[in-house]
């Protein structure tokens, strides 16, 4: 159980400022075709098209909807930094996200739909389970995994530039080279 900022708890596991969410929902009978193609217009929606990467809400590291057992029941899965209630929050502040989530949630049993955030927010407490198990392949939060990204690629333009041979020769900047060197 993750703490949250008011002390108490809620589903979920925490590695290091990063939490797991799992949901499990059943989907109304005969919505299983309308829910595909919820999910295919958020999948074409800017910054949630595979290689976009400015989703609305900044602190999620990846999620995903799985539709199983013949389209009657859907998992939405996701790992995002800080708080629980911080992410609801800022997933019920995200405008547009929200309305894309909106149209998928609609097919989901028990969903009564906006603008009551909180019933959003008991609905998503009751479809929420642990997951018994959750690792992560890297550490930091998605702002500094962005700023990484960013600092690597204008260090990429410095040793692609000529002129800066000479700056590159400082003893200082060798343990820098010497990583930038390496292909693991």
């Amino acid at each position: 159980m993750a703490t949250t900022e008011t002390g108490g708890t809620r589903p979920g596991v925490s590695v290091g400022p990063t939490n797991e969410f799992s949901l499990f929902f059943h989907v109304k009978p005969g919505h299983g075709d309308a829910l595909r193609e919820a999910l295919r217009a958020l999948q074409t929606h800017p910054g949630y098209r595979p290689g976009d990467y400015g989703i609305a809400i900044a602190t999620i590291h990846e999620a995903r909807f799985v539709l199983f057992d013949d389209d009657t029941r859907l998992l939405f899965a996701t790992s995002f930094d800080g708080s629980w209630d911080a992410y609801m929050d800022d997933f019920a502040t995200s405008g547009p996200t929200l309305q894309l989530f909106d149209a998928i949630f609609q097919h989901a049993e028990g969903y009564e739909g906006l603008p009551d955030v909180a019933a959003v927010k008991g609905l998503i407490l009751g479809a929420q389970v642990s997951a018994a198990a959750y690792a992560r392949n890297y550490p930091g939060t998605v702002k500094e995994i962005r700023k990484a990204l960013r600092v690597n690629k204008a260090f990429q333009q410095v040793l692609d530039d000529p002129g800066a041979a000479t700056a590159l020769q400082q003893p200082a900047l060798k343990p820098l080279l010497d990583e930038a060197a390496d292909s693991a």
